[in-house]
């Protein structure tokens, strides 16, 4: 009978051995407690030296000319940069490890955007799955892509952060009338377990999920429960299109308000991913979008 890799070995089986690159991020930090937990021995990729724990051996270096050789592994973990991860695996002998990844809904959204960074962001998300899917194919390997929209939780995200430390500065946040797009944040807990659970996976190929939150809701209330959980509170100005775009452009001479043109257009679109195949195959039940205070930094 195969082995759950969730479940503690036995004395006479040894633990899964799992590698585990962005370990010190948001998602990583989660799913490295996660594979602890469960009984997996993991080495884990960091830029700095980190503490020593029961388990878990680290390797210092970057993605991917540093991150070492990955042969001898049950699973290998990747919760950082996805383009960099697929340029490592490709060089790397892993022989049939399953591989879960990160990645990100940009893929989806971004790839016709004004805003040459955001397209060429898009491009390295596309090379990367693709070269990913190409090389584990090859290998016989399973392999998973992981697509988050907004990810809040941990307070090192660039999207609500940002806003809500841009509101501490100046008691509030400004958005235009019309910023009613639809999204689906999701907390960096339920991501990492959806990483764990697609551990489970054993059957050679490559799938891929979006995983977006347990709530769909407008921009402007997503930005409103964001202000109203911080302590104190702060609060949502509201304005007209053109008053908001001239009033934009003003508060940049004081970093009020940072959004270039391509976040603020997207503030009117409705950018909502499908949960039911992550749902269905990996168990995967978000929460809704209930913000605490703690979420979104100091």
């Amino acid at each position: 009978m195969p082995i759950d890799p969730l479940l503690p070995a036995s004395h006479a089986t040894p633990a899964p051995r799992a590698l585990l690159f962005g370990a010190t991020g948001p998602i990583g930090c989660r799913v490295l407690d996660g594979l602890l937990r469960a009984g997996w021995q993991v080495e884990a990729l960091s830029r700095q030296p980190q503490a020593p724990r029961p388990g878990l051996a680290w390797r210092l270096g970057t993605l991917p000319e540093q991150a070492g050789e990955g042969g001898g592994f049950d699973a290998i973990l990747s919760c950082g940069p996805l383009d960099l991860f697929a340029r490592w695996y490709a060089q790397a002998g892993t022989g049939a490890a399953r591989v879960v990844a990160f990645g990100s809904t940009s893929v989806h959204v971004k790839g016709d955007s004004p805003d040459p960074a955001e397209r060429a962001l898009a491009g390295r998300l596309r090379e990367g799955e693709a070269r990913l899917a190409e090389v584990a194919a090859a290998r016989g390997a399973a392999a998973t892509l992981l697509r988050p929209p907004l990810v809040y939780g941990d307070g090192r995200d660039r999207n609500l952060s940002r806003i809500a430390a841009l509101a501490r500065r100046h008691g509030g946040f400004l958005l235009p009338h019309d910023a009613r797009g639809l999204r689906q944040p999701v907390h960096v807990d339920d991501l990492a377990a959806a990483a764990l659970a697609a551990l489970r996976w054993n059957g050679p190929g490559v799938r891929a999920y979006d995983l977006p939150g347990g709530e769909t809701l407008s921009y402007r209330e997503m930005v409103a429960r964001v202000l109203a959980a911080l302590r104190p509170p702060r609060r949502l100005w509201v304005l007209p299109g053109p008053l908001f775009a001239l009033a934009a452009w003003t508060a940049r001479g004081v970093r009020l308000h940072d959004a270039g043109p391509a976040v603020l257009a997207r503030m009117r679109q409705d950018l909502v991913f499908d949960a039911g195949p992550a749902r269905r195959d990996l168990g995967y039940a978000p929460r809704g979008f209930a913000p605490e205070p703690g979420m979104f930094g100091p």
